[in-house]
């Protein structure tokens, strides 16, 4: 896909446009290829492998998708060009993520969700497939078509359906590759290196072990013309079981009781409660006088009583005087 000219960058629809070409582009599945042309990005041809396990396995079908300039947040259009025997020609079909739909549509969705959704859309029959641009070929005419399918030649794209999509290698034809190498039989007719006896002095090994010892059964007998072998003796190594060992409990971490303190009963007294702010009381150092002030404070002084009272009676009888 060469560089495009012209083009805003800017625009929301050309940066996803873009991102997506890419993202196809590098897509290694084998079910699909896609690329918008090179002189309107906003038109794409796109050649989808039939399903499997269908009438329409085998067939390569070839067909437009048309971007509004509002993408991608409006749906695509669809437009299929190879005879497939499910779907119109040169007709805007009907499928969910569609403009026919655009309430179902979701900006999160794109190209491949296109390409994967009409696939899934051409193995269905009876009401599921109603809509507009929907077909209802017999299966042995959609099986006809799709072997037709693979040698289609689109009249834009200038390429047959099998080379803008070529089947991907299988392991059969692999096999069938005459010039395939094939790993031949390997079979050892070599005899084997006989490995010599280790050398044991006296001095190294007082004792040696009876299991170290070789018996004339042990030694395989050899015949005139057949390779010897001789077997290496292994020491046998004793195996000596631990003492089990009962653990000791741990030393007490408190020896001595810690006697907790007796718990003062609280009695509830019958009497009145003490005030909190109690009367102070005189100091024993205080002169006389200080100690008779404090005292007469307790009680209001009887001559200051009487004197209000003469007071009162004076001014009522003056009052009483200039009324009568």
């Amino acid at each position: 896909m060469s560089t495009r000219t012209g083009l805003n960058k800017n625009n929301s629809a050309v940066k996803r446009i873009m991102q997506e070409a890419r993202e196809l582009a590098n897509d290694p599945c084998t079910d699909y290829a896609a690329a918008p042309l090179e002189d309107d990005i906003f038109e794409w041809h796109c050649t989808l492998r039939g399903p499997s396990g269908t009438e329409f396995e085998g067939g390569l079908y070839h067909f437009r998708i048309l971007l509004p300039a509002e993408y991608p947040f409006r749906p695509p259009s669809i437009m299929m060009l190879t005879p497939n025997g499910r779907f119109e020609l040169n007709t805007k079909i009907c499928i969910s993520f569609t403009n026919y739909h655009e309430e179902l549509w979701q900006p999160a969705w794109g190209v491949r969700t296109a390409i994967i959704g009409l696939q899934g859309f051409f193995p269905l029959r009876g009401t599921a497939a109603v809509g507009v641009g929907a077909l209802e070929y017999p299966t042995p005419e959609r099986k006809r078509l799709a072997v037709l399918s693979r040698d289609w030649v689109c009249p834009t794209c200038q390429r047959t359906n099998l080379g803008c999509l070529p089947d991907p290698p299988t392991a059969a034809t692999s096999l069938s590759n005459p010039d395939t190498p094939v790993a031949a039989d390997i079979s050892v007719s070599q005899p084997i290196a006989s490995v010599p006896a280790p050398v044991i002095s006296a001095d190294s090994i007082s004792s040696p072990p009876a299991s170290s010892q070789l018996s004339a059964a042990d030694i395989p007998s050899s015949s005139p013309g057949a390779p010897t072998t001789r077997s290496i003796p292994a020491h046998s190594i004793p195996l000596i079981a631990p003492i089990p060992t009962r653990p000791s409990p741990p030393a007490p971490i408190l020896i001595d009781r810690i006697p907790t303190p007796p718990v003062e009963e609280v009695r509830p007294s019958s009497a009145k409660p003490e005030t909190s702010h109690p009367a102070p009381q005189p100091p024993a150092d205080l002169p006389a006088l200080a100690a008779a002030i404090t005292q007469s404070s307790r009680r209001p002084p009887v001559v200051l009583d009487t004197a209000i009272c003469v007071l009162l009676v004076l001014a009522i009888a003056l009052l009483a005087k200039r009324v009568f």
